[in-house]
């Protein structure tokens, strides 16, 4: 009986004098700012001069606008909007705002707006200083619009060109005065089989647009007399070659081992091509010969995954099995990325979807520093995403990445890390935050996860960085040990108190 005391002892040092998992904590990004249904910008600022360029090599549009503002007003101004439709603004990804002169000073705060009733909403951005009277500042603005390319047409055949249309307007959105502008496009080929072409709209002589390869320009415009939210509806139509891929959910679990000393990465992918439909059945003999022919389709033939140095124990499977059909080329050596290719059973033409997952292991030791000096605290720095690296790019609808810090890790934090430039993620007010349990197999409490959502992501963000800072005390790290030699005291006491129960038959 003294051994099942002991027992007993240490499953009450287990539940009370080790730390438990962190508590529940949710934040959801910052609620819209709710406009009267009358409301219009106050006009405190001009656009001087404005230059757009609009991307339009990969699956989805990016829109660069650099944009010279000058305060009007007799007071110091802050606060700038920037209009979008009110069927577009809920695609608007990856949205940016900089000093153009000073990017590092870190990207602007940004708030959405909602306006009832209005076909135009709002992003509000805040300068960190107020902009004093005929005043100027020049702003970078940048970002992406998903799921705005339309095949056109809508069907194809198999072995047919692809072409997509983009609608946009020659003058740029602006809630604001703008004196002079104008719009390039960049082309993913320089066949343009149609474009809208504008009459007495240009500053001078020349057609409108000037074409320069797989360059269009719209404008020099001088639009100093026109009023705010002037529009010149434009729609091109060009070219495409490759898929129009869109993954309407990315899964991506993280899970830090201490005692181990790993870092194990998963992603799950929900991918489907939004490129044209085919017209007709899949031919496979067609489709057998194209590739061997190595000629450029629309259809989605395989997966290129860049892994970080060190990366291994690579698995990929899909809804059936084991994806068989893969190449991984570990690190040559020291520093260098690691590479895995994957082909999936099918070709993923337009309408067509593919779920798949696949994970990977790393040595934790390259992405955890601590514990820090005199403190219990450790910082852990990882991919926000990383996924796979392909010349048409990739659009996320829903990202959800989930840190799963070791059982007993408290006082989670964590921040994205930022460059003079932009990484395609939005600002930390439009991500959503959680810290809850994750119960694994042999956990008692359950494991700290710390879990982010986001909404509109490109493949751009693949290069931003997760900082996640926790507290993990010297005490906690016993939690596991403690647990398996308690589990193992139990079942030997158990077996041993089942062994002395006489179960003889004897005679009465």
């Amino acid at each position: 009986m003294r051994l099942f005391t002991a027992a007993t002892a240490l499953c009450g040092l287990l539940s009370s004098s080790l730390l438990c998992a962190a508590e529940s904590n949710t934040t959801s990004p910052t609620a819209r700012l709710v406009l009267p249904r009358s409301f219009t910008p106050p006009q405190v600022f001009k656009n001087t001069n404005l230059l757009r360029n609009i991307n339009l090599e990969k699956g989805y549009p990016r829109e660069t606008v650099n944009v010279v503002v000058e305060n009007v007003d007799k007071k110091p101004q802050s606060d700038y909007y920037i209009p979008f439709a009110a069927k577009t603004i809920d695609k608007v990804g990856g949205l940016e705002v900089r000093d153009k002169k000073a990017p590092e000073k870190g990207r602007f705060d940004i708030d959405v707006t909602t306006l009832d009733g209005s076909d135009t909403q709002y992003f509000l951005v805040h300068f960190p200083e107020p902009l004093a009277p005929s005043s100027q500042i020049t702003l970078g603005i940048s970002y992406y619009i998903l799921s705005s390319l339309q095949p056109l047409p809508t069907s194809i055949g198999q072995d047919d060109q692809q072409f997509l249309a983009y609608s946009f307007s020659a003058y740029a959105p602006s809630a604001y005065v703008t004196e002079s502008q104008k719009t390039k496009l960049k082309f993913p080929t320089t066949n343009v089989p149609n474009y809208t072409q504008t009459a007495g709209l240009k500053s001078g002589s020349g057609s409108d647009p000037e074409r320069q390869g797989s360059t269009f320009t719209y404008g020099p415009y001088n639009t100093a007399k026109l009023p705010p939210g002037t529009k010149a509806p434009v729609t091109v139509r060009y070219e495409f070659t490759k898929p129009v891929l869109t993954a309407s959910l990315l899964e991506r679990d993280l899970e830090v081992s201490h005692w181990g000393g790993n870092l194990a990465t998963e992603e799950r992918y929900w991918l489907r091509n939004d490129g044209a439909n085919l017209s007709k059945h899949f031919d496979r003999v067609s489709w057998t010969m194209k590739t061997y022919q190595g000629l450029p389709s629309s259809a989605l033939r395989d997966l290129k995954y860049p892994l970080k140095p060190g990366s291994v124990d690579p698995y990929f499977i899909d809804d059936i099995g084991n994806v068989s059909t893969s190449r991984y080329r570990p690190s040559p050596r020291a520093g260098r990325e690691a590479h895995l290719e994957l082909r999936p059973r099918y070709p993923i033409f337009g309408g067509w979807k593919y779920s798949f997952r696949l994970g990977w292991n790393n040595d934790l030791s390259s992405f955890l520093r601590g514990p820090v000096s005199g403190t219990d605290t450790y910082v852990l720095k990882v991919p926000f995403i990383e996924g796979p690296k392909i010349p048409e790019g990739i659009q996320y609808e829903k990202a959800v990445v989930r840190v799963v810090l070791p059982e007993g890790a408290s006082n989670v934090r964590y921040e994205i890390v930022e460059g003079t430039s932009s990484n395609g993620l939005p600002g930390s007010s439009q991500i959503s935050s959680s810290v809850t349990k994750h119960v694994t197999y042999m956990d008692t409490l359950g494991r700290t996860a710390l879990t982010l959502t986001v909404n509109n992501l490109s493949d751009e963000a693949r290069d931003s960085q997760l900082l996640v800072t926790y507290d993990y005390p010297f005490i906690a790290s016993l939690r596991k040990p403690v647990a398996i030699f308690s589990g193992f005291i139990t079942i030997f006491v158990t077996v041993w108190l089942i062994g002395k129960i006489d179960v003889s038959i004897k005679k009465r």
